[in-house]
C-alpha cells in the first residue's frame, strides 16, 4: 500500500480530488482570496515531510532527527525576511486566522483592548469580531469606512484609538480596493503607545513585488496567508520586529498550535522563492493592471447595470460592486455567474441595504487569472462578460445569453489552461 497511488487505494476519492480539478480547469476563478499553486509548491506540499514530527524550532526541537526539516524551516524563514526586508520571521502559522491569533497572545494580555476592522466594512472577523478567539480573550471595538466614498475613516481610528487605548491595532484588510497610510496608522498608534499589526493576507503579494505601499517599516508585526497574491502554500506567516520574535515565536509554539507541518513549511519556502523572481513581479503587475482594467469596464457600464463599483474603482488586485441600486442580491447573481463558469463572491457591504445575508456585494479578484496569464486585453474581455451578467436587461430581447457568455468564458479558459501536467 506504500507504492500505490491514490486511485489504486482509494478511488472513490481520488475521483472527487479529479472533479475539482476538472472544475478549476474549466472555471473562470475570481474568487479575491484563491489562486493557482504551481506544480512546484504542490510537490512539497505532498512529500515526505509530512511524516515528520517537528515540534519546536530549528535547533531546539522536542524529536530527534530533525536535521532535514531544520534546514527546510531555516529556508523558510530566511526567504520571507529577504522578501519582506523583515527582522524576524515565523513560518509555522497552520492559517492567517492562527497568524492572527498568535500576534494577539504576543502583544496583548487577555482582557486587553483591540481594535480591529469592521467585517461588513471589508476586515477580517478574526480582529475583533464576538464569537472568534479575539472577541472571546479580549475587549474588542472596530473601525469602518465612510458613508460617502467607502474609505477608511482615518479620523474614525484616531478617535477610537484616543478613546479606547488600545494594545493592539489592526490595520489591513479582506475587501478594500484602496491603498492605507501606514504611515498615518503608525502615528496614531504611537500618541497612545498601542501595537500596529497590519493584516496583509489578501495584498502579501502586491507587498513582495513592489505593487502595494511596503507596511513593515511601520509596523511591529504583520500577518499574512501566503495562498492568495503570493500564490503559494496554504497556511499562514508572522513578520515582526527583531524585539518582539522571542514573543512571538513563543505564542506560535506551544502558544496557539502543536506541532509545526514540515511539508507546508516546505511549500511556503517555494513560494517565497518565486515571490523574489522577475516573473513574479510581472504577474503581480499583471494582476493589478487586470483589477483596473475590469474594473474599469465595469465603472463605464453603471449606467446599464445600476451596480457601482466601491470607491470607482481599485489600486489593488481586488474590486467590489453593489448591487443595491439595481435591486437584486448578490446570491442571484452569484448563481448566474456560476452557470456561465465564472467563480466569484458575495458578501455583506459597509451600510448594506439587503436584508439576506449574501447581501449586496460581488467581490471579484484578478490573482488567479493573471497567473494563468491573462493581461489586459483579457481582463478587459472578462470585465465585458461581468458586465453583461450585471446587465438588468440580461433576459430581455437583445441581451445576451447565458450560453453565448458561457462560451466566451469557455474561450478564454481553452486560451489559458492550467495544470497540463498529470
Amino acid at each position: 500500500m506504500l507504492d500505490a497511488s491514490l486511485a489504486e487505494v482509494d478511488p472513490e476519492l481520488a475521483e472527487l480530488v479529479e472533479g475539482e480539478r476538472r472544475r478549476q480547469l474549466g472555471t473562470l476563478d475570481l474568487v479575491a482570496s484563491e489562486n493557482v499553486p504551481p506544480r512546484a509548491v504542490l510537490d512539497a506540499q505532498g512529500s515526505v515531510l509530512t511524516a515528520k514530527y517537528a515540534d519546536g524550532y530549528p535547533g531546539d526541537r522536542h524529536y530527534d532527527l530533525c536535521e532535514w526539516v531544520d534546514g527546510v524551516e531555516t529556508l523558510a524563514i530566511e526567504r520571507a525576511k529577504s522578501l519582506f526586508g523583515a527582522e524576524h520571521a515565523n513560518v509555522q502559522p497552520y492559517s492567517g486566522s492562527s497568524a492572527n491569533m498568535a500576534v494577539l497572545d504576543a502583544l496583548c494580555e487577555p482582557g486587553g483592548t483591540v481594535l480591529g476592522w469592521d467585517f461588513e466594512h471589508g476586515g477580517h472577523p478574526t480582529q475583533y469580531l464576538s464569537g472568534t478567539f479575539a472577541g472571546r480573550h479580549y475587549r474588542t471595538a472596530s473601525y469602518g469606512v465612510r458613508r460617502d466614498d467607502r474609505l477608511v475613516d482615518m479620523d474614525q481610528v484616531a478617535s477610537l484609538v484616543e478613546q479606547l487605548r488600545p494594545k493592539v491595532v489592526f490595520a489591513g484588510w479582506s475587501c478594500y480596493s484602496r491603498w492605507l497610510d501606514f504611515r498615518l496608522f503608525r502615528q496614531i498608534c504611537d500618541s497612545v503607545g498601542s501595537y500596529l499589526v497590519v493584516d496583509m493576507a489578501h495584498f502579501a503579494g502586491l507587498v513582495a513585488a513592489g505593487e502595494h505601499p511596503d507596511p513593515v517599516p511601520y509596523a511591529d508585526a504583520c500577518t499574512m496567508t501566503v495562498h492568495k497574491t503570493l500564490g503559494g502554500a496554504r497556511g499562514g506567516t508572522i513578520i515582526c520586529r527583531e524585539d518582539l520574535a522571542e514573543r512571538v515565536d513563543a505564542a506560535v509554539f506551544p502558544g496557539t498550535q502543536g506541532c509545526p507541518l514540515p511539508h507546508v513549511i516546505a511549500a511556503k519556502a517555494v513560494t517565497f522563492l518565486l515571490a523574489a523572481s522577475d516573473a513574479f513581479r510581472e504577474r503581480i503587475a499583471r494582476t493589478v493592471e487586470g483589477a483596473r482594467a475590469i474594473a474599469a469596464v465595469l465603472v463605464e457600464a453603471e449606467g446599464r447595470t445600476a451596480s457601482p463599483v466601491v470607491t470607482a474603482g481599485t489600486d489593488v488586485h481586488q474590486l467590489t460592486v453593489d448591487l443595491g441600486p439595481s435591486g437584486r442580491l448578490a446570491g442571484d447573481v452569484w448563481a448566474r455567474l456560476n452557470r456561465v463558469g465564472i467563480s466569484a463572491n458575495a458578501m455583506r457591504l459597509a451600510y448594506d441595504v439587503a436584508e439576506a445575508p449574501a447581501g449586496s456585494g460581488l467581490r471579484f479578484g484578478a490573482a488567479a487569472l493573471a497567473t494563468r496569464g491573462l493581461d489586459a486585453a483579457d481582463f478587459s474581455e472578462v470585465g465585458d462578460i461581468l458586465a453583461d451578467v450585471l446587465d438588468g436587461s440580461f433576459d430581455s430581447a437583445g441581451a445576451a445569453s447565458e450560453k453565448a457568455l458561457a462560451r466566451r468564458v469557455q474561450a478564454l479558459l481553452e486560451r489559458f489552461p492550467i495544470y497540463r501536467y498529470r
